[in-house]
């Protein structure tokens, strides 16, 4: 039998309530399919662009565009069972969520203590990488007090962004999409033109010739870089319409990722070959573009780094919000704000979280747990998708055709990626898991003692 958290559900209203012990939610429905396509957009393209070129070429060569759609289309088949299983559920939550209605307590902890820290050291890590390119072009602002006081503003505006509505988070986080977008297709648009006075085409020899080995390392690597869904269902309470809008988004967000990688490989290679190179990007904009060229990458990084913050913050407190309003965590964090409808609380200690990580550098550690993460949160949900679709067959939700099929196709795929694991992420593995664990037995014991007090006491005569 699935463990169905208690809900109060409006298909058709704007607004999202469930009641938890310490008041009720009330979310309000204010995000269409295209925020939810940039919001997918912004999420999986980050500052990671700039140097997977680099590593993709010296696996594959020339053939190395061919992967980034092929990668597009291995990375389709799990996307298409989180489509599924997210349009289930209308509400905040996502992995975290999916697990817990299908599998109970603690296997939907884990998922949730891998999914927060991954994505609190990846805000971390941006807002690091985002101070670092500043530092070069103004070395005034990575030392001491300044570098501390310029994280502040970094991370403050989008968090009090996002606190002050969704509207407005996700506004800022269509215009960052925007940002991040345009000088990527300027160095596109400049490169195809370069290549149609030079082209050379591709030969089927080039394709087969880095051998099955190369193929499928660079496979892995890119179910990597095009993961992000998982984020982008957090929010689902505050979408229009979730049954239609969040498969949408998630693959018309695909569409657009795939396109942009494709489409920077094909340049990167066209312009500067297949010699290794440690910023393919900016060797690239540097000839296309002349002098200024590292500048204009510098700052296109930052632009990327900076949009993936926003990201992070509009998604993951409101993972947060679901876990407390389950009864997981500390119930003030499902608290929303009594005139913005947001969990301002659970945003703004998130923020803090990302402060401190990227201030302290304490983020490395939790850095070696994302690929661990990937492989569990995809796991899970397309395991739910299997559960559900046997306890649940009538169930008012999207149907992929073979569904059941690609879920365990996905599985495989995630197992696949253990092998790269090193000893460093396992190690990382087993810190969370603890953590998770006496989380676990913190919720369960203190569920126990509101059950005891709710029990009438037995009067012996």
């Amino acid at each position: 039998m699935l463990r169905q958290p208690p809900t109060n559900l409006c298909f058709g209203s704007s607004w999202y309530t469930a009641p938890f012990s310490g008041g009720t939610l009330a979310f309000v429905r204010v995000l269409g399919r295209w925020t939810m396509t940039a919001l997918m957009v912004n999420t999986v393209i980050g500052s990671g662009i700039f140097g997977l070129p680099s590593e993709l070429t010296r696996l594959l060569g020339r053939s190395s565009p061919v992967a980034m759609v092929i990668g597009a289309l291995v990375m389709a088949i799990p996307i298409l069972c989180i489509a599924e299983v997210a349009s289930q559920f209308p509400e905040a939550g996502g992995a975290y969520l999916f697990v817990r209605t299908a599998f109970g307590r603690f296997p939907s902890i884990q998922v949730g203590w891998f999914h927060l820290l991954t994505s609190a050291s990846g805000g971390a890590a941006n807002a690091a990488i985002f101070m670092t390119y500043l530092a070069a072009m103004m070395p005034w602002t990575g030392r001491g007090w300044t570098r501390a006081m310029l994280l502040i503003v970094l991370i403050g505006i989008p968090t009090v962004a996002n606190c002050v509505g969704v509207r407005s988070g996700a506004g800022m986080n269509n215009l960052l999409t925007v940002s991040k977008l345009l000088p990527l297709a300027l160095v596109i648009v400049l490169g195809f033109i370069r290549f149609s006075h030079h082209s050379v085409l591709l030969h089927a020899s080039e394709i087969a010739g880095p051998g099955l080995g190369s193929w499928v390392t660079a496979m892995l690597l890119l179910v990597y870089f095009y993961s992000g869904a998982e984020d982008v269902v957090l929010p689902t309470a505050e979408v229009k319409e979730p049954r239609r809008t969040v498969p949408f988004a998630l693959l018309a967000g695909l569409t657009v990722c795939m396109i942009v990688y494709a489409s920077l490989q094909f340049v990167t290679v066209t312009v500067i070959g297949t010699s290794p190179t440690d910023h393919p990007i900016a060797d690239t904009a540097s000839i296309l573009i002349g002098r200024g060229g590292e500048m204009f990458v510098a700052i296109s990084a930052m632009i990327a780094t900076y949009g993936s913050i926003s990201g992070v913050i509009l998604n993951l407190p409101r993972l947060a919000s679901s876990l407390a309003s389950h009864g997981d965590f500390p119930e003030f964090l499902a608290r929303l704000h009594p005139r913005f409808n947001t969990p301002a609380l659970a945003i703004a200690l998130f923020a803090a979280v990302v402060y401190l990580m990227a201030i302290s550098g304490t983020f490395l550690w939790a850095v070696a747990v994302s690929g661990a993460a990937t492989i569990i949160i995809y796991t899970g949900i397309c395991a739910a998708l299997i559960k559900l679709r046997r306890e649940q067959p009538q169930a008012d939700a999207l149907r992929i055709p073979y569904g059941r099929m690609l879920a365990i196709v996905s599985i495989v795929i995630m197992l696949a990626l253990l092998t790269r694991l090193s000893t460093r992420e396992a190690l990382a593995m087993g810190i969370t898991t603890l953590l998770a664990t006496v989380n676990w037995y913190w919720a369960r014991r203190r569920e126990a003692r509101k059950n005891a007090a709710k029990t009438p006491a037995l009067v012996v005569q």
